[in-house]
């Protein structure tokens, strides 16, 4: 599947797509875990010269990135990832309508040449509510895993909270990415982003004891 976008011309600033949902009070979480609270710990008076926040929250707000960690005992910490996962060619591939599963067929027809990133649209509308989404049937997950040998597979993401149903107690996408050195990025907004290639841009920060990092996702278009 090529890229639909055109190349840009010699010295054009090429277009960024902010697949980044707003992290605020209004932050859906799993239920029962941390939600967003800020204070003022510094404020900007004669006295002081700054305003600093002091922020709580789940490493799971927003769009974010799991760690081995978060599924698996022992698993690495997000500071101790590869980053080079997070960071390259990718595809988005529409798979809207899918109901509470998606399935090999409903992204069979994007298969071809995969890139070593891929991103589901699943809904017309990102939501993170956990409430009612859709996640991913193990073997569509190792489908991707096994589609194109000689660049394989490194990273999936998607629009929802989680690849796995939210009522899921044993996690089996998630412990498969394990068994294949898999990344995840959950929490992702797709809506205004054309299918086709991009280049992905969503680090993770360096927190070397949390099971999870938001991140500032982005899809730049290839040059």
């Amino acid at each position: 599947m090529a890229s639909n976008h055109p190349t840009p011309r010699a010295g054009s600033t090429l277009k960024l797509w902010d697949i980044s949902p707003p992290v605020d009070a209004h932050a859906a979480v799993f239920p029962g875990d941390t939600a967003y609270s800020q204070r003022l710990h510094f404020c900007l008076t004669p006295d002081c010269p700054v305003n600093v926040h002091s922020i709580t929250f789940s490493p799971h707000t927003g769009a974010h990135a799991d760690a081995p960690m978060h599924y698996a005992s022992g698993g690495a910490a997000s500071g101790e990832l590869d980053l080079a996962p997070y960071l390259g060619p990718c595809r988005v591939i529409y798979c809207m309508d899918a109901g509470p599963l998606v399935l090999p067929e409903h992204i069979a027809h994007a298969l071809d040449d995969l890139p070593p990133r891929v991103l589901l649209r699943t809904s017309r509308t990102a939501s993170q509510s956990w409430a009612s989404f859709t996640a991913l049937r193990q073997d569509t997950l190792a489908l991707l895993a096994t589609k194109n040998i000689a660049n394989p597979l490194r990273l999936i993401g998607i629009d929802t909270p989680s690849i796995d149903p939210g009522n899921s107690s044993d996690l089996p996408c998630h412990h498969q990415l394990l068994a294949r050195n898999l990344r995840v990025l959950e929490n992702l907004v797709l809506d205004d982003v054309p299918e086709g290639d991009y280049e992905l841009i969503a680090l993770p920060l360096k927190l070397m004891r949390a099971d999870a990092s938001p991140v500032r996702a982005i899809l730049r278009e290839l040059s």
